[in-house]
């Protein structure tokens, strides 16, 4: 126990009570095995590097399609059934007036041909233009063409 008296001898034996200790420390345990996966959960896709690219914040309504290095599909961040993508999208898109704009995201490693299958699902379904992300080379700066050209 915590602490223990002995009558007999008249001295006082003090041991610290490491239960709660224990406890407190099992518990951390346990929520970070639990919070840990899911930080790292979602997309996680290399994209291809490219120069000259042309800065676009990403708004509210944007959606976007992310498939990495094994052909999963996730959307908007949040991973679904390969299957589904095409009924997923439609529901989406048509419930849309304006906009029917989709990014897709894919890992530098995956083959372009699964690339090209995505975008025909989601063009069939109701996107109407298929923009891709890529990322910028490091040590290159972005620069439209019009600003290369010195225009407007």
């Amino acid at each position: 126990m915590g602490m223990s008296a002995q009558v007999s001898g008249g001295s006082v034996k003090a041991e610290p009570n490491v239960t709660p200790l224990v406890d407190v420390m099992l518990v951390l345990l346990i929520i970070f095995m639990v919070i840990i996966p899911t930080l790292t959960s979602g997309l996680n896709a290399e994209p291809p590097q490219g120069v000259n690219l042309k800065k676009h914040p990403e708004e509210d309504g944007d959606q976007l399609l992310g498939i990495d290095r094994n052909g999963q599909y996730y959307l908007n961040r949040n991973p679904i059934r390969n299957e589904t993508l095409g009924a997923q999208i439609k529901q989406i898109y048509d419930a849309r007036e304006v906009d029917k704009i989709l990014y897709i995201r894919a890992d530098r490693q995956l083959e372009y041909s699964k690339v090209l299958d995505a975008s025909d699902i989601v063009s069939k379904n109701g996107v109407r233009v298929v923009g891709y992300i890529s990322e910028q080379t490091p040590g290159t700066e972005g620069q439209s063409i019009d600003e290369k050209k010195g225009g407007n």
